[in-house]
Parts: structure tokens; C-alpha cells; sequence
């Protein structure tokens, strides 16, 4: 990609001899005669490089001018790298300009092949800076090397159809997508083929929990900060939107985002812009986006709890993933499935489910889904004292009804039993489930992230 060079000087001659210069070497120049134009031009557009004159008022030759911009610049986008030129046979002001963070400086006149070397050398140690940075980034918010892997989908039954159609559809497409769905039933999944499919799939899917961020961090997180924009932010960060630049952003729990927070991701979503905590610039994002939600989000909008145009921007396209109580034949079908990843896993001689077996997976009533399932035919493998997989193996705890009894549960398990329960009776409103469990907001999601760590500790990720 051909590099964007600014150049700033205030005598038109020396810059469109530059223009020319940069032109004929490949490069694309934009030239600016005073401070301030230098910096609404950064501000509307990234650079590649900086290539500034220390004086710009006539009869002025103190550089005081020049340190100044260089330290709006240095506040503006601490990677973008600065030349300084001068023109008074001494390089004293130069000096105080590298002190201040310029990369380097050219003398007046300048030597062209001298020039030239330097605008290249500053340019790829700076894309290799912000390589290094977005690297930096994604350890942090992509789950390492299964990111570029898509996981199984099995769904053979007439309820997931719908499912796979759209998918099929709408895959390959940039509209954005909300996928609805109880806990468990394996959301993100689908987020993963609908990134797969797409023309995006080369670059990155960040996957992130936009309702686990209190709200002093949400912007931090989603749009990334610069080093001293609060007392924690030692060095620069690239947030979410920046990461998956090119890709797909998911963004799961979407319905959790408290109102303020909502405002500015619709704005986000409306320009394909956004700025960093403590940055006045403004970075362009080609981002699709694919929501997730447990919650009745149309019930939310109604009692004023969610906006109406964040939901428009967010459901072009709606997913409603079926329970796996309405699945039929995908019980066992995944069953199998589990059981051989966590066969081969545990290195259990295990082959199958007895006849027995079969009945209570088909008569279970799953309220965990296809999360609780996995769950259980790894208990089943581990407490399995043969080849086949029996009924009691499985661990589901039922009364007559199907319901469990608390007693039977242990501790791990009645807390999540009442977590769900909670979530269930708030129609997944996180807020008041916990508010009725007598525990704080990031609380509830730090049990909720230990119970599927937990129950999916060893598998990459669930399937549909």
C-alpha cells in the first residue's frame, strides 16, 4: 500500500517540490502551510508520516513553533512517526525535537536520495509498530489459535432449517445479524459460519462479552484508549472495533449494554468511525457486526430499556435458535458427537449409549441446551465403568415432573440451577437476575463465565 505522507511548510515552493519528490517515489503527499491545518488534516485521516517544518511565521526562526505541533501530533497518534526539517545550518532545533519524540530530522536543502531513505525507513518501522500493537491486541481478545477454526455444526432436525437457510443466505453477505437464543444453545456458533461464509473470513472474528465491561471500561474495550487518557492506561490499546477491522465483530449478551453505553455503539455503527478514550482523532472501521441475546429485546424496547434504532441497526437480519428441547434427533446426534471428543479426550475406551441411555437423552428436558448436554456425556465418560455410556452415567437428576430436585445437586450445580432460573424469570435481563439473587451485576457474570469455563474446560468451543 502506497504511504500517505503529510507535509507542512510555509512557502508553497518547498511544498510541492516535496509533492513531486513523494509523488515520483510512489507515495501519496498532503501538504498543509501552518500548524492548524496540519492538524484537522490528521484528525479527518490517518498518515503514514509527518514531515514538518520547525518555523512557519515569517521572521520566525526560534522552532518554537514546530516543537508545538510536534507535541499535538505526539498527543493525536503517538505511533505516527514525525520528521522534522530545518533550515539554518544548525541542528540544535532538531535535536530538541528528537528529545521530544520526532524520529528524525532533515536539513534544508535537502539531499533527495537522503530524504527518500528516511520517509521509507520511518514509515515501515511504524506499520511494523501498529502490527506489533494490533498483535498485541488480539492475544487479548481472540481465544488464540481457534479463532481461524469453525466448529462442527450438527443439525439435522427440521427446527434448526430456518437456521441453516439463513445462514446459507445471508452468510456470504455485510448485513449485520442478530442471533436470539436461550443460554446454551449455542449463539456464538453461529456467529463463527456466519463469518466463515462471508468474504471476511480471511481476517479476524473478536468475539466479546459487551455487557461484562462496567461502564468505565465499555469504551475502553470497544474502541481502545491512549496512553494517559485515565490513571490505568499506561500505554495505548486497540480496542474491539480496531481488531476486527476487515471482519466480524460479535458482540455477545448485547442486550445487557446499559443505555448510555448503547447510545454510543449506535453511533459507531451509523458513521464506521470512532475515536479512542483520550484521542480526538477519528479512525474508520469496516466492521459487520453480529449480535447476540437471550432477552426479549422487542419487550426491552417497548419498557424503554433498549433502543429502537441500535435494534434496527443491530437486526438486519434475526436468528431465532431453537432450544434443544425442539431438536428431536440432534440429542443424540450431538451426544455422540461429545462423546467421542471427550472419549478421545480422557482416553476412555467408550463406544456408545446403552438403550436406556438413549431414552433419558431423549426425555430430558435440557433447560441448559447444548451447553448442559456436553456437560453431561463428559460426566458420562468419566463415570462410565465399561464400553457403553448407561443412564445412570449421565447424571440427570429428574422428579416426576423432570424437574431437578435441589437436593440432589451439588453445590456447583444448584448455583447454576438458580442462576438460570433467575435469568429466566427476568427474560434474561442480567440487571434484575441479580438483583433477585442479592448479588452485584459483574458478579453474576463472573459465576456465569466460571460455570462455562467449567463445563466446557478442555473443548474449544460448544456446538449447535
Amino acid at each position: 500500500m502506497a504511504a500517505r505522507v503529510l507535509v507542512a511548510d510555509d512557502q508553497p515552493d518547498v511544498l510541492e517540490a516535496l509533492r513531486l519528490l513523494l509523488k515520483a517515489e510512489g507515495c501519496e503527499a498532503v501538504t498543509a502551510s501552518s500548524p492548524a491545518e496540519v492538524l484537522k488534516l490528521v484528525e479527518k485521516s490517518p498518515v503514514d508520516l509527518a514531515l514538518i517544518d520547525l518555523n512557519y511565521t515569517r521572521d520566525t526562526t526560534s522552532g518554537r513553533e514546530g516543537l508545538d505541533l510536534l507535541a499535538k501530533l505526539r498527543g493525536l497518534d503517538p505511533t505516527l512517526p514525525v520528521v522534522v526539517m530545518t533550515a539554518w545550518g544548525s541542528v540544535e532545533g532538531a535535536v530538541e525535537a528528537m528529545r521530544r519524540g520526532a524520529r528524525d530530522y532533515v536539513e534544508k536543502p535537502w539531499d533527495n536520495e537522503r530524504l527518500l531513505a528516511t520517509v521509507r525507513t520511518q514509515v515501515a518501522l511504524a506499520r511494523a509498530l501498529r502490527r506489533s500493537e494490533l498483535l498485541e491486541g488480539e492475544n487479548l481478545h481472540l481465544k488464540g489459535a481457534e479463532g481461524s477454526n469453525v466448529p462442527e455444526l450438527i443439525a439435522r432436525s427440521a427446527a434448526m432449517r430456518p437456521v441453516l437457510d439463513i445462514i446459507e443466505r445471508v452468510g456470504p453477505s455485510d448485513a449485520n445479524v442478530l442471533v436470539v437464543g436461550e443460554h446454551g444453545t449455542g449463539k456464538e456458533i453461529v456467529a463463527r459460519w456466519l463469518h466463515a461464509v462471508s468474504p471476511r473470513a480471511p481476517h479476524a472474528l473478536v468475539a466479546v462479552n459487551a455487557g461484562g465491561f462496567s461502564e468505565g471500561v465499555f469504551e475502553s474495550e470497544l474502541f481502545g484508549h491512549v496512553r494517559g487518557a485515565f490513571t490505568d492506561a499506561k500505554t495505548d490499546r486497540v480496542g474491539c472495533f480496531e481488531l476486527a477491522d476487515g471482519g466480524t465483530l460479535f458482540l455477545d449478551e448485547i442486550a445487557t449494554v446499559p443505555l448510555q453505553q448503547q447510545t454510543k455503539l449506535l453511533r459507531v455503527l451509523e458513521t464506521r468511525e470512532i475515536q479512542r478514550v483520550g484521542s480526538s482523532k477519528v479512525r474508520s472501521v469496516d466492521v459487520r457486526v453480529v449480535s447476540a441475546t437471550n432477552a426479549d429485546v422487542g419487550g426491552m424496547v417497548a419498557r424503554g430499556e433498549f433502543r429502537e434504532d441500535l435494534l434496527y441497526r443491530l437486526n438486519t437480519v434475526e436468528v431465532r435458535l431453537p432450544p434443544l428441547r425442539e431438536r428431536g434427533g440432534d440429542v443424540l446426534l450431538l451426544a455422540e458427537h461429545f462423546l467421542r471428543q471427550q472419549a478421545a479426550r480422557y482416553g476412555r475406551d467408550v463406544e456408545g449409549f446403552s438403550p436406556h441411555a438413549v431414552e433419558a437423552l431423549a426425555a430430558h428436558a435440557w433447560p441448559g441446551n447444548v451447553r448442559e448436554l456436553r456437560h453431561a456425556v463428559e460426566r458420562a465418560v468419566l463415570m462410565s465403568r465399561g464400553r457403553t455410556i448407561e443412564a445412570a452415567d449421565l447424571g440427570l437428576r429428574r422428579r416426576d415432573d423432570g424437574s431437578a430436585r435441589i437436593e440432589e445437586l451439588t453445590l456447583e450445580e444448584a448455583e447454576r440451577l438458580m442462576i438460570e432460573r433467575a435469568l429466566e424469570r427476568h427474560q434474561g435481563n442480567v440487571t434484575k437476575a441479580a438483583e433477585a439473587l442479592g448479588v452485584s451485576r459483574s458478579a453474576l457474570y463472573r459465576r456465569l463465565q466460571r460455570h462455562e469455563e467449567g463445563e466446557g474446560r478442555g473443548e474449544e468451543r460448544e456446538e449447535v
